[in-house]
């Protein structure tokens, strides 16, 4: 029903699907988020994300727990990336499944909200003239 992983491997949208993929769902969404090339106006050459990962796997996994008892949710994919990533690289995925839309949109973006919010994951930034850490899920 919960499937968690904090990798420095690049991340899978079909594994991602192919693990909710259910006959029992009428609605299944998905989030990807991918690395662009700017911040605030200046280019971005790649990012570098960082993790406590003990804490990220506990926190990624509370928030499919809230996200089932909030939501009829039938199966929860939650991915997150660690390391070095290039522009158009994919840092995150969810992936919600339920019976029905709604539930599956509601679920899926308070996962992705709550996971900016309360998992200790870091990211730098990197610029053509520096870079700089700043909070991946302020």
């Amino acid at each position: 029903m919960i499937d968690i992983q904090l990798t420095d491997a690049p991340l899978s949208l079909d594994t991602c699907y192919q693990y909710v993929l259910s006959e029992d769902a009428g609605g299944l969404v998905t989030f990807v988020g991918t690395v662009r090339n700017q911040t605030k106006g200046k280019r971005v050459l790649r990012l570098e994300f960082e993790a406590y990962a003990p804490m990220a796997i506990k926190e990624m996994q509370k928030i499919a727990e809230e996200a089932v008892r909030r939501w009829p949710v039938l199966k929860i994919s939650i991915h997150h990336r660690v390391g070095v990533l290039a522009i158009g690289e994919v840092p995150v995925i969810i992936a919600v499944a339920c019976a029905h839309r709604k539930a599956a949109f509601e679920a899926c973006q308070f996962a992705i909200d709550t996971l900016k919010e309360t998992v200790p994951i870091w990211k730098k930034e990197f610029f053509e003239d520096g870079e700089v850490w700043v909070a991946a899920h302020p």
